[in-house]
């Protein structure tokens, strides 16, 4: 059996990226063990702040909402923390709910509040094990 790494993707809102910093602080070591991408200034605070190698897309506003949104649709990321301000408007609104939905449509976890991220990263979801492709009973 081989041991799939899986890839979570870290968006936060200006009005929540230090809830999102102080997320990344308290599972810091946790997060280290998955594939992380973001936005462009959620990622660029996670590395400066936290200290986590981030896969950087671009900012939010600027098309990195769509690029994740991209990258859910093929199945390369495995869930999204996306910590949403709801008290402000977004002018990249649809590109925000095309994520949203990319996730609702592919069956991705989606957190949008720390509570939600902590249960899915804490859970057994994203732990899993893939067995090799070859058939060992087959000898091949």
């Amino acid at each position: 059996m081989k041991e799939t790494i899986r890839t979570i993707a870290l968006i936060a809102h200006d009005g929540k990226k230090a809830d999102m910093v102080a997320f990344a602080m308290q599972h810091r070591e946790l997060l280290a063990r998955f594939e992380l991408v973001g936005t462009g200034t959620t990622g660029k605070l996670l590395e400066e702040k936290v200290g986590l190698r981030v896969r950087r897309f671009l900012s939010g506003p600027l098309g990195g909402d769509v690029q994740i949104a991209a990258q859910v649709v093929t199945g390369d990321i495995h869930a999204v923390f996306f910590f949403v301000d709801p008290l402000d408007k977004h002018p990249h609104d649809p590109d925000i709910q095309t994520l949203m939905r990319a996730c609702n449509v592919h069956n991705v976890p989606l957190a949008t509040n720390p509570a939600t991220a902590h249960y899915i990263l804490t859970s057994q979801a994203l732990q899993s094990v893939e067995a090799d492709t070859t058939d060992e009973t087959s000898g091949a």
